[in-house]
């Protein structure tokens, strides 16, 4: 047994960034802690650990997840995507580009989880789903400062940036 695993420890098969890996984890490890300490990715961020800043969003089976509040063996065979997964060939992805285009980040702490919960913004705008503000719930959302705003608010930024995120997911969008 290796240092931290505990004789309950459970074999679970996850696709990463496009990388199958099958992992031994403790069933107490977030995948999180998974993703950064197993696998050494170290996109997705540590900020409270509480669910509440953001910054550990991870795109699990293309939705959004906080992968700080996430257990690993609940992610058994799942694909997930990480800030740094959404590049292709080396070029930036459409979202990413954004946010170098609009400053869209200062410390960049914040930006990973801001990346993947902006990606999940444009599946749920693909699909059409309404959020709180959608006005009528009947109607497709638009690309609205306040839709945005209202779809990114579970992803805080202590530098303030959010001028530039919402003109970066708004570009992102508009370009879809």
């Amino acid at each position: 047994m290796r240092p931290g695993e505990t004789e309950t420890a459970r074999t679970i098969a996850l696709h990463v960034d496009g990388t199958a890996h099958r992992l031994t984890v403790d069933p107490r490890r977030t995948l999180l802690d998974l993703l950064r300490e197993q696998l050494g990715g170290y996109s997705a961020k540590k900020g409270c650990d509480h669910g509440q800043c953001g910054a550990c969003t991870v795109l699990l089976d293309g939705r959004r997840a906080l992968s700080c509040l996430r257990l690993a063996l609940s992610c058994d065979g799942a694909e997930v995507t990480t800030a740094a997964g959404l590049a292709e060939d080396g070029e930036l992805h459409a979202l990413q580009q954004s946010f170098v285009d609009h400053d869209a980040f200062q410390c960049g702490y914040c930006t990973p989880g801001q990346i993947c919960s902006a990606a999940g913004l444009l599946a749920e705008f693909g699909d059409g789903e309404p959020s709180h503000v959608t006005a009528p719930v009947a109607d497709a959302p638009r690309w609205t400062d306040e839709e945005i705003s209202e779809r990114m608010s579970g992803n805080l930024c202590r530098c303030g940036a959010y001028a530039g995120i919402v003109a970066a997911v708004r570009e992102a969008g508009e370009q879809r």
